[in-house]
């Protein structure tokens, strides 16, 4: 993605920005059928990107992108048109693998069907992740051992006769903390009791990332308690 942009930046710089920086379904199908700028500032199809954005590539935005292609500051080159396709179409290669491991991931797990995929807001996938990286749960003795694998538990800060809780010491796996971390912004929005506690570290004058945080902690718990059981998820647990 990253070569793609910088080929696009050499033909078509206005053409990313005006796809918010994204690549979208609608953004490659243009890329690969005309090609080049010339081409897209000639394009006639917007029946077919109107349905294929499902309405959101409106009129508007296809005159609009014909008239940056006609006022294109990049430069016309047959060498980076001809690569920009070969990226592409290994991009959408990867893309077809990821979705294919993908779907055996999600037969595995529900096949399994493990306590963590009932509490609502955690799909097949994201249950995939936060159980391959804790791995074996019966060799956590608590849920603390389980922060702390995660590197979520808040670190200690001595001084002389003091001590205080510090910032998390983010040891171990960074794509555990991360797949928690975002899976916990969909928690939020689909469990009154952890959006109600997220809110409360926020009216505690919590920063964002640090309420999210306390809300990661909060789950870790809960998944202890239902791997450790063998339950389900009940919204009493989180009392």
């Amino acid at each position: 993605m990253v070569q793609m942009t910088n080929t696009l930046d050499i033909l078509f710089p206005e053409f990313k920005p005006f796809f918010y920086n994204r690549f979208s379904t609608t953004s490659l199908y243009i890329l690969k059928k005309y090609k080049t700028v010339n081409k897209i500032s000639n394009m006639k199809d917007f029946d077919t990107l109107g349905k294929l954005s499902r309405g959101k590539f409106t009129y508007s935005k296809f005159v609009k992108l014909k008239e940056l292609a006609k006022n294109t500051i990049g430069e016309s080159n047959e060498l980076f048109e001809f690569q920009l396709q070969t990226l592409i179409s290994l991009y959408e290669e990867i893309d077809s693998k990821i979705d294919s491991i993908d779907k055996q991931l999600s037969t595995i797990i529900k096949d399994l069907n493990p306590p963590t995929l009932s509490i609502p807001g955690i799909g097949v996938i994201s249950c995939a992740s936060i159980i391959s990286e804790f791995g074996d749960i019966s060799k956590f003795n608590n849920a603390g051992q389980m922060l702390s694998f995660a590197g979520l538990e808040p670190g200690i800060i001595e001084s002389g006769t003091m001590s205080s809780k510090g910032k998390m010491v983010k040891r171990g796996s960074g794509y555990l903390r991360q797949s928690l971390m975002n899976v916990c912004m969909v928690i939020i929005a689909n469990n009154h009791t952890f959006y109600d506690y997220f809110h409360k570290k926020m009216n505690e004058g919590k920063a964002y990332r640090v309420a999210l945080s306390h809300v990661c902690r909060k789950l870790i718990r809960v998944i202890f308690i239902l791997e450790k059981n063998n339950i389900q998820f009940d919204p009493s647990l989180l009392k």
